[in-house]
């Protein structure tokens, strides 16, 4: 026998070069992103969900439309909404690599309430202006077919449809993330837990609009002191009709502009004033 035939078989092995350590760390935060945003999703778009099955009976004369969502729309939701958690995962290594470079500064130590309290408003009130006049692009004829369709594809939306979008408008709903973080880091290091809070808001809020019953109290929507948060039936009316109602958490930006719908107020009090004794037909 030769004698390469009589060498151990580690030696007979071909070499490969080293993974670079960057590389693997950015793979590391890859699969720790893909974690942390299928348990946000699972946790908001689930809980939701749990809640409104569980009080089913108790919460359908509350119900905005009288169609129900079929088994293979919800499915087609949740398919969308896991490819979704890819693609934010991908975007947010962007945000990775900002704070390994120290570009956003990221606080240390203990949580600083009164900066975690400003952060998480300030974060709430820029990413609904973002989502607000990105929606509006997003329905020019341009871009809807292209990015936003698969989101209306959902005309009786789920919570399951909280992240039920194409590629294109997954990229535009993440790259707003860093983008904020920048802004709060030019006035003081970004705070983790207010990254935290903002993040569950957003997911909650996000589920509950899509969620298909109106929970809010008769008169909610023309309080000035409760009037200018959306509801369930501000989103609803958008999925079912389309043209109107594009803010997220505000109604401001939809009254600023003329984009509410001329009958919300109505739609929303003809859900809100019905009791399990008088529920008459769904209006949306």
């Amino acid at each position: 026998m030769g004698e390469t035939s009589r060498l151990p078989m580690e030696s007979r092995m071909p070499s490969y070069p080293a993974v670079p350590p960057l590389l693997i760390r950015f793979a590391h935060h890859m699969a720790g992103g893909v974690q942390i945003e299928l348990i946000r999703y699972l946790a908001g778009a689930g809980g939701v969900a749990m809640v409104v099955w569980l009080a089913g009976r108790l919460i359908a004369h509350r119900r905005i439309q009288t169609r129900r969502a079929k088994a293979a729309e919800v499915a087609r939701e949740l398919r969308q909404s896991l490819w979704t958690i890819m693609v934010f995962a991908v975007v947010d290594l962007l945000t990775v690599a900002l704070a390994m470079t120290g570009v956003i500064r990221i606080a240390k130590g203990p949580a600083d309430a009164f900066a975690v309290g400003w952060q998480v408003l300030a974060l709430i009130v820029l990413h609904d202006a973002w989502f607000y006049w990105m929606h509006r692009a997003l329905h020019t004829r341009a871009l809807f077919r292209l990015t936003h369709l698969a989101h209306h594809r959902s005309r009786t939306p789920t919570p399951w449809a909280a992240y039920s979008f194409a590629t294109g408008e997954a990229v535009t709903e993440a790259l707003v993330i860093p983008a904020m973080f920048l802004i709060i880091a030019l006035l003081a290091p970004v705070q983790q837990l207010a990254v935290f809070i903002f993040l569950g808001h957003q997911i909650a809020r996000n589920a509950i609009g899509h969620s298909g019953h109106e929970l809010a109290w008769s008169g909610f929507t023309s309080n000035p002191w409760t009037g200018w948060l959306t509801t369930t039936t501000h989103h609803d009316l958008h999925h079912s009709e389309g043209r109107y109602n594009y803010g997220l958490y505000f109604t401001w930006w939809d009254r600023w502009m003329g984009t509410e719908h001329p009958r919300y107020h109505d739609r929303f009090e003809a859900v809100a004033t019905r009791t399990p004794t008088n529920v008459t037909q769904p209006v949306a």
